[in-house]
């Protein structure tokens, strides 16, 4: 488990981003974080993120400000602007089962049934870029309460008013809220946030990524979804060789 956090080569081998490299690409991400921390590459409307959500709450719960989390935003499917298919509605709820079956949360399918559903995953991931602007920490549980509204509550998180009624559970004016959501600059930061994982060479989420080690490289944690025994035993390992 521990060799999983040697340099960084991401899956596909033709990409060639070595850890250090990894390293100069976060590091154009503003503001910077010098000491160990991870990176996390999801998406608000990525099922196995969301089932990948309480391994992110027992990493917080353990390790608290000693082991921060930066949330950068994966772009699973942002821009979509057609109207789900009964076919792929029936993929993507046996996805769910999928999720289900692994992490054991719960779903609600009923939102895939909503006439000309459309499957943006730009306004929520747009929503946690705002958010983000209070602390990273709470970028991570907004990104969770998100993920629950989605999955679990059958609300439509494409919806501006149902990001903004969530972003007012964690202390923001909903009228900031959404003006700061419908802005330029929002778009913007989040399209630097696609274009950052794409660098990266992330092709899935989620992705947890750890570092810097002492070369100033950076290694990956888990490219998919993963118990949370497993995750938290390679942090330990990774831990445990920073302090030796």
């Amino acid at each position: 488990m521990a060799a999983a956090l040697a340099e960084l080569q991401l899956q596909q081998a033709n990409v060639g981003v070595t850890g250090r490299a990894f390293a100069a690409i976060i590091r154009a991400k503003e503001p910077a974080m010098d000491g160990p921390h991870l990176i996390y590459f999801a998406d608000p409307m990525c099922s196995w993120c969301y089932g990948f959500s309480p391994v992110i709450d027992q990493i917080r719960r353990a390790y608290g400000d000693a082991l921060p989390i930066r949330v950068v935003m994966g772009g699973l499917r942002p821009g979509t602007d057609t109207p789900m298919t009964p076919e792929a509605k029936r993929q993507v709820a046996g996805h769910w089962t999928h999720v289900h079956e692994a992490s054991g949360l719960p779903f609600d399918p009923a939102i895939l049934d909503r006439d000309g559903f459309i499957y943006d995953t730009d306004p929520a991931a747009r929503a946690v870029v705002v958010v983000r602007r209070r602390g990273e920490d709470v970028a991570a549980r907004y990104l969770g309460a998100a993920q629950r509204a989605f999955y679990a509550e059958n609300l439509d998180v494409t919806s501006g008013e149902v990001l903004a009624d969530l972003a007012a559970d964690f202390g923001l004016d909903r009228d900031d809220f959404l003006a700061a959501w419908s802005s330029d600059d929002a778009r913007q930061e989040t399209w630097r946030d696609y274009a950052i994982s794409q660098r990266a060479g992330v092709t899935g989420f989620p992705t947890l990524v750890g570092g810097p080690n002492e070369q100033g490289a950076f290694g990956v944690v888990t490219r998919g979804y993963a118990p949370p025994e497993q995750v938290l035993a390679v942090l330990r390992d990774w831990i445990a060789g920073i302090a030796a």
